[in-house]
């Protein structure tokens, strides 16, 4: 069994809460160790050991700090195999799918590299007679991270690695369903060169995260989860004066139009709605078909599915793994059994038989899904794909614009005039053409709309620089005794 702890002050702190939580090998559905759950007073250590680093991090100059980040930048890359090891280990995902996780987690350490660069400010000069003014941007001091089990590697580099280049030192409460690849990145930040107390986790609950929530000395909550608890971290974090990025839940369409390449578009169709069976919040979980193609799609749709490799993550052959919990995996085998008594019909029921061992839901396909049906109305996050019938474009954008998830949409076409017309109508965050799954490089940013984000800035990339600093504008004027005079007027640029 293994005992994941809490890293406090550079170093693995064993818990004295007395509180604990089963961590699980969901291939098995066997518990293969326990996790530390913290008390207030645990989080309150780990956010004092980053308030006491704070200052001599932020004083640590830039080229310094972004040393840090290719020293790890470099770990990372160097430890990709026993990183995903721990991700498939715990939370179920094939090992190839956990190895694509690290990658695109390491972009984000890369990005931060360049944040010599990011925080570069403006200069006026001769704003005014004698007068410059220029902008910084200054970081905030204490950050934390709460995030989510689907991507216990990403999710939290999208977070720390712009958070300490910029300065801040950090909180991390990780997913307790799958914890153990936390301390594996505390530990390739210290061997990075980062002072103690700049990157802490706490393991833990809801009692951890509503004391970060609440805590004074905390600056800023960044969340990655389910739509309800983000809007909660967000109502919770304002109240409490932070400034708080809380992306929520998906209901990701993809419209397929009738000129469409409709193999490319099921072999899309399958990748993106059955990869890390399903739980993933840029996951396509309902296509809408064209009438014209419908039957045709589904048909290329459901031939693909026997050909989807399931078992667990650390076998080669393997291309999908199990659900993260038992509970999870009956809970989405409920969306299939009730999806028949709603009217649709269950083209592929990957239900398996009661007593089998792991966590498992095979591939499952419904057809003729319409809005007011729990399969299409909740977020399944689980490997059922959900296809609807449109009449088509207008049918289709009206469809996804009515949704009050925004994530992530894409369009399969031939037509580049629909297409465009497309990324103007949709109402949507981040928009795939021909391509499935349109997570942004690190380079630009990642967020959704509407009920997919609460809060005004998108994570990583150049609005998360903007999210972990503030800005400040200083106005200068060097002794000039020729030209001093009192004026008590308010100052004209001129």
């Amino acid at each position: 069994m293994n005992d994941i702890q809490h890293w406090i002050d550079g170093k693995v702190v064993a818990s004295t809460s007395g509180r604990t939580a089963p961590v699980f090998n969901p291939a098995k559905g066997e518990q293969s160790g326990t996790v530390a759950l913290a008390s207030v007073d645990e989080v309150d250590a780990a956010v004092a050991s980053a308030k006491a680093a704070a200052p001599m991090w932020r004083a640590t100059s830039l080229s310094k700090r972004a040393e840090v980040m290719f020293r790890m930048r470099e770990l990372v890359d160097a430890n990709r195999k026993e990183i995903a090891t721990l991700l498939t280990a715990e939370h179920g995902k094939v090992l190839s799918d956990a190895m694509g996780e690290v990658a695109r987690g390491l972009e984000n350490i890369e990005f931060a590299c360049g944040v010599p660069h990011l925080l570069k400010g403006g200069y006026s000069e001769q704003a005014s007679s004698g007068v410059d003014v220029y902008s910084i941007r200054q970081p905030l001091g204490v950050v934390a991270g709460i995030t989510p089990f689907n991507f216990p590697a990403m999710v939290p580099m999208w977070m720390f690695a712009n958070a300490l280049a910029c300065g801040n030192t950090f909180v991390l409460k990780p997913s307790e369903k799958d914890p153990s690849v936390s301390l594996f990145l505390a530990e390739l930040l210290a061997q990075a060169g980062l002072p103690s107390g700049c990157f802490n986790v706490v393991q833990g609950d809801k009692v951890a995260v509503d004391r970060l929530l609440e805590h004074d000395d905390v600056a800023a909550v960044s969340f990655v989860g389910s739509t309800p608890i983000a809007k909660y971290i967000y109502e919770t974090g304002t109240a409490n004066g932070k400034r708080v990025q809380a992306l929520g839940g998906a209901k990701n369409h993809m419209l397929v139009l009738a000129d469409a390449d409709l193999d490319m578009a099921a072999d899309a169709a399958i990748g993106a709605a059955y990869g890390s069976a399903g739980e993933r919040c840029m996951a396509i979980s309902v296509v809408l078909a064209a009438d014209s193609i419908a039957d045709d799609l589904v048909a290329k749709i459901q031939e693909r599915i026997p050909s989807v490799k399931v078992g667990a993550g650390n076998e080669p052959d393997s291309e999908m793994g199990p659900l993260i919990t038992a509970e999870h995996r009956d809970k989405v085998a409920g969306y299939i059994a009730g999806a028949a008594e709603g009217g649709a019909t269950v083209v592929v029921d990957g239900r398996r038989p009661e007593g089998d061992p792991g966590f498992f839901v095979d591939p499952s396909l419904i057809d003729n899904v319409q809005p007011g049906m729990a399969c299409y109305d909740d977020e399944i996050f689980g490997p059922v794909l959900s296809v609807v019938r449109v009449h088509g474009y207008e049918d289709g954008v009206e469809m996804i614009n009515a949704n009050p998830w925004a994530n992530g949409t894409a369009i399969f076409t031939r037509d580049g005039g629909a297409a465009r017309e497309f990324q103007f109508d949709i109402e949507v965050g981040m928009v795939g053409i021909n391509v499935p799954i349109p997570v942004p490089v690190s380079y630009y940013s990642f967020g959704g709309w509407k009920a997919s984000l609460f809060g005004d800035t998108h994570m990583y990339g150049p609005e998360g620089i903007n999210f972990y600093t503030r800005g400040k504008v200083v106005t200068s004027r060097w002794p000039d005794p020729a030209h001093s005079t009192v004026d008590l007027g308010f100052p004209e640029t001129r």
